[in-house]
């Protein structure tokens, strides 16, 4: 079994109440969706003239996360078009028309269990995702959205990570103080960062397009890092002592 690094870094004396979570990544795997984004900015650029292939699309893929671009998919559609404002914008609503009514959800083997567990311990769980108010509707057809007292999703409630006030929204709508809460997130910049600086634990659910982000600096470090429901039901029980 891999060892569960970093678990004991950053350790706080308080008792966590709260686990918080992002959706993509650590519920919704993701990669289908990730594929459809791929095939959609291709397909975009295509139109344009623009041939790119998979490798091409991949290099852009992974210089955005190397960049810590807020916005991946901008970053991606400005490097393939070489920077060209009429024909990045005409890409990008291209792309966003292919995909914006996409429904597509893959579940991560394991976690509605976890969810269960972590209920039936007397946790309390909820969402900090930028995701569309519909997101909820996906959960509740998989049957884990009511395991989830808070549903901190953007067009629900105005906040975009990396704002810590989406976190702290979360806490408060749980009744918790954020020393009390531990974050389960895919992204450096837009879960560890911003959870860490209000007092938070945070474990990065290391998966998908942002695999290969790493830290920049201590305020960047997660206390934990997983890759499987495993481990994070292990690192979340390391971090409550």
């Amino acid at each position: 079994m891999r060892e569960h690094r970093e678990v004991a870094r950053g350790l706080v004396s308080l008792t966590k109440r709260a686990i918080l979570f992002d959706i993509g990544g650590p519920i919704d795997l993701e990669f289908a969706w990730e594929v459809a984004v791929d095939g959609a900015i291709a397909a975009s650029c295509g139109l344009e003239g623009i041939r790119v292939d998979q490798p091409t699309v991949e290099e852009a893929s992974d210089a955005a996360v190397a960049a810590f671009a807020p916005d991946a998919y901008t970053f991606m559609i400005e490097r393939l078009c070489g920077g060209d404002p009429e024909t990045i914008a005409r890409v990008r609503q291209r792309m966003r028309s292919m995909i914006d009514n996409l429904d597509v959800f893959q579940m991560r083997p394991g976690i509605p269990e976890l969810l269960q567990r972590l209920v039936d311990r007397g946790l309390l769980l909820g969402v900090v995702a930028n995701q569309p108010a519909r997101m909820i509707e996906r959960l509740e057809r998989e049957g884990i959205a009511h395991l989830f007292a808070h549903h901190g999703v953007t067009e629900m409630t105005g906040l975009r990570k990396p704002d810590p006030q989406a976190f702290q929204t979360a806490c408060d709508a749980l009744g918790v103080v954020a020393t009390e809460a531990i974050m389960v997130g895919d992204r450096i910049d837009n879960d560890i960062a911003p959870a860490k600086s209000l007092g938070m634990a945070a474990i990065l659910f290391r998966t998908g397009r942002h695999r290969r982000q790493r830290p920049r600096g201590a305020v960047e470090e997660p206390n934990a890092v997983v890759t499987d429901v495993r481990e994070l039901e292990a690192a979340i029980a390391a971090l409550r002592g």
